[in-house]
């Protein structure tokens, strides 16, 4: 028999595809699970021994977790990357690490084919193809649900053919866990107007009262939690959000324009990546030069959609990285956050670093550092080329009063 290496995640489109690549298609179906930081031991021994009774050859678990934050995360943070302004990048930065790893295993084991259970109408099927395409190109992938176009119905009503149990009424909405955020797609999403109930949520709120903590940044980097120092970040996002997903922070929809050109909508609860996110972001404002500001902006930006639509193996993504860590030296302090239901405020920062200090001068108020007629020598060379301008072309300027 063939061998398929499969991206196996446990959920319906996945566990359809074992069904049918063994049963139907015939081949010896080689189960793989990437975990990236959303499953806990409990959950992989359920993927697992589900993954066994749907007549799976092999199993196996590939724990990426560090490296997706080391080659992916942690630059998401150093660019403060939110796609349209909403979005972590929860799934679009996940799947390109579990696509890398899904290709190292199928190229290890000499694999005929590599299979996936992305639709025909996202971008992980792109994400995982062009992955595939650079790492394995002569092995060929099979995606089941994209080729014959299966709603989730149509799933379900084969699954339940085959004999196979699990809960169909929460295989309703399509969950993703990652270290960097949990996706939750359902009817609702298919909508311009509906909101996902409270049922949807993976995680329920359940704190109440309002906490104030304490996080510490090294060079960009979270190292501590209220008091705790941890020996490596991942270990820091995760205590974080143990700690803030109760409150139900970082819920939203995101609406975004797909790869293949529709526009999508998809729900993400993801308290500990946007209180880093803007936690960081605060933190650079008082560490930072104006012009390391824009042009972290300018190239976070570009980051974090290009990573989106799969270029994560784009040589000019290693440039930029270089770029974004280099900005991070001076990016060292404690930033204050308070938490509250479905919401949080980032207070204030405490850094060694922090330009926004009254020996130079205070905002508004005193300035410690220049006289009054250097700022008027300043201004007037400062706006001279408009002032030239005006001088020149006085209709045009006074068109504009």
């Amino acid at each position: 028999m063939k061998k398929v290496v499969l991206a196996y995640s446990g959920g319906l489109d996945t566990t359809y595809c074992a069904i049918y690549l063994s049963k139907v298609a015939g081949l010896e179906v080689h189960a793989v699970t990437i975990q990236t930081g959303g499953f806990s031991d409990e959950e992989l021994k359920n993927i697992e021994a589900r993954a066994w009774t749907l007549g799976v050859t092999s199993y196996q678990v590939v724990d990426v977790t560090r490296d997706y934050y080391e080659n992916c995360i942690r630059y998401l943070v150093f660019g403060n990357v939110l796609k349209n302004a909403v979005y972590p990048l929860s799934v679009s930065a996940e799947r390109m690490v579990q696509a890398i790893a899904v290709a190292r295993c199928a190229r290890d084991m000499n694999a005929d084919y590599v299979a996936h259970g992305s639709t025909g109408a996202g971008n992980d099927q792109v994400r995982f193809d062009m992955v595939f395409q650079s790492m394995i190109p002569g092995i060929p992938s099979i995606t089941p649900i994209r080729d014959m176009r299966l709603s989730r119905e149509a799933e379900i009503s084969f699954l339940k053919e085959h004999g196979v149990e699990m809960n169909f009424e929460k295989a309703k909405y399509s969950i993703n866990k990652g270290l960097w955020g949990t996706s939750v797609g359902g009817k609702e999403t298919l909508t311009s107007n509906e909101y996902l109930p409270e049922s949807a949520w993976p995680t329920q709120v359940t704190e109440t009262e309002p906490r104030h903590i304490e996080l510490v940044f090294d060079e960009g980097e979270l190292r501590g939690v209220d008091g705790q120092e941890f020996s490596h970040p991942v270990l820091a996002i995760q205590y974080l959000q143990s700690i803030a997903q109760p409150y139900g922070i970082g819920r939203d929809i995101h609406v975004g324009d797909t790869i293949i050109g529709i526009k999508g909508r998809v729900g993400f609860e993801a308290a500990a990546p946007m209180i880093i996110i803007k936690a960081h972001h605060l933190l650079e404002k008082h560490t930072l030069t104006k012009w390391q500001l824009y042009w972290k902006d300018q190239l976070g930006n570009w980051y974090g959609n290009w990573l989106h639509e799969g270029m994560m193996l784009d040589p000019t993504m290693r440039n930029i990285e270089k770029f974004l860590q280099d900005t991070q030296k001076t990016v060292t302090g404690k930033v204050l956050v308070t938490l509250e239901p479905r919401r949080f405020t980032v207070t204030g920062i405490v850094s060694a670093h922090d330009l926004m200090n009254n020996q130079f001068g205070s905002y508004g108020e005193m300035n410690n550092s220049w006289t009054g007629d250097d700022v008027k020598g300043f201004a007037k060379i400062f706006g001279n080329q408009v002032g030239i301008y005006h001088s020149v072309n006085p209709v045009i300027g006074q068109a504009r009063d």
